[in-house]
């Protein structure tokens, strides 16, 4: 297999559509609100990314099956905007490989004429989290007015040592290759799966796309962690109340 191995699944006709980007980092935010829209509408897988720069590992489902660990674009169609949805369960082991992958994932996404992105991810704040913001960064200036209006902050020196990764890169070589690009950060604690974040990150891309998207599972799944956050609570002030160092972000 080469370093990189791309796989055509489908090549549906998608007008002029952009690309979302929902890789594994904190919080899963990211992750998590782009396998949120494939479940919500129908999707299309059109191609598998193999890349040596993922774990030597294969993915084993329900009926004992193995595949080879990839990343996956899936075709969406929305009422306001076709997507070409980007997601996986990894992300590139180095930093050339992280240049490499998105470099493809790019390549990809020029395969269907987008000219649009946006990474979609969280930022810490070892904490947790009351009421969700969602920051943003930009690849112009020019996008700054649509973003504002949607709901997103931009901040002074946040987030802190920028954005590393694909969704970093998604905007600085996207850039390079003329795609307007956005990365919509959800505040996040950094400890836990964050259902609430990702939700915070979709309502500002449906404001951006102009589509509409239920919230239901993401509503149960923000329930279930509220009970894990509430035990371990409990279990960090115990006796002696609440440790000094309580949710302090590490990693």
């Amino acid at each position: 297999m080469d370093d990189i191995d791309i796989e055509t699944v489908a090549d549906p006709d998608l007008e002029d559509p952009v690309l979302i980007e929902g890789l594994p980092g904190v919080g899963h935010v990211g992750k998590l609100a782009a396998e949120h829209l494939l479940e919500e509408f129908d999707s299309e897988l059109v191609r598998r990314v193999y890349a040596t720069e993922f774990p030597p590992q294969v993915n084993v489902d329900d009926d004992g099956v193995a595949s080879l660990t990839c990343a996956e674009f899936h075709a969406v169609e929305t009422e306001g905007a076709d997507l070409l949805v980007l997601t996986g369960d990894h992300q590139a082991a180095t930093n050339g490989g992280h240049y490499e992958l998105t470099s493809a994932f790019l390549d990809v996404a020029e395969s269907f004429d987008a000219e649009r992105a946006y990474a979609l991810g969280g930022v810490p704040t070892g904490e947790l989290v009351e009421e969700y913001t969602v920051l943003g960064a930009m690849s112009d200036e020019s996008m700054r007015e649509a973003l504002d209006d949607a709901g997103v902050e931009f901040r002074p020196d946040e987030p802190a040592g920028g954005i590393v990764g694909v969704s970093g890169l998604v905007l600085g070589l996207g850039a390079r290759r003329g795609f307007e690009a956005a990365c919509l950060m959800g505040e996040t604690s950094g400890y836990l799966v964050d259902p609430k974040s990702a939700r915070a990150v979709l309502e500002v891309l449906q404001e951006l796309l102009a589509f509409e998207v239920d919230f239901e599972s993401l509503e149960e799944r923000a329930e279930e962690m509220e009970e894990v956050v509430g035990k371990i609570q409990e279990m960090q002030e115990g006796p002696a109340g609440p440790a000094e160092d309580e949710l302090r972000y590490i990693g």
